[in-house]
């Protein structure tokens, strides 16, 4: 189950939109609760634990890689696209 979840991520881009200053730079930043929830919201169960953030919490818009592991032997690499909230 772990394998075809992986496979189903793989290569997906997670669209996030969060509160955004005007030179790009969040207000807080985005979490791995965050881009769980969103990959749940897309129909596909991961946990805040099995997100992995090699560069840390998310700090401005655009796009960045963060690997999810569904399983300790599958990790997939995932975008995440940051987008600024509209009001």
């Amino acid at each position: 189950a772990s394998q075809a979840l992986g496979e189903q991520m793989s290569g997906k881009t997670v669209r996030i939109a969060l509160k955004a200053g005007v030179d790009g730079r969040l207000f807080g930043s985005g979490t791995n609760a965050d881009v769980a929830e969103a990959l749940t919201k897309m129909g596909m169960a991961v946990v805040k634990a099995q997100v992995r953030m090699p560069n840390g919490p998310l700090k401005t818009v655009g796009e960045h890689p963060v690997s999810v592991a569904p399983h300790g032997d599958v990790v997939v690499e995932v975008t995440v696209h940051v987008v600024a909230q509209a009001d």
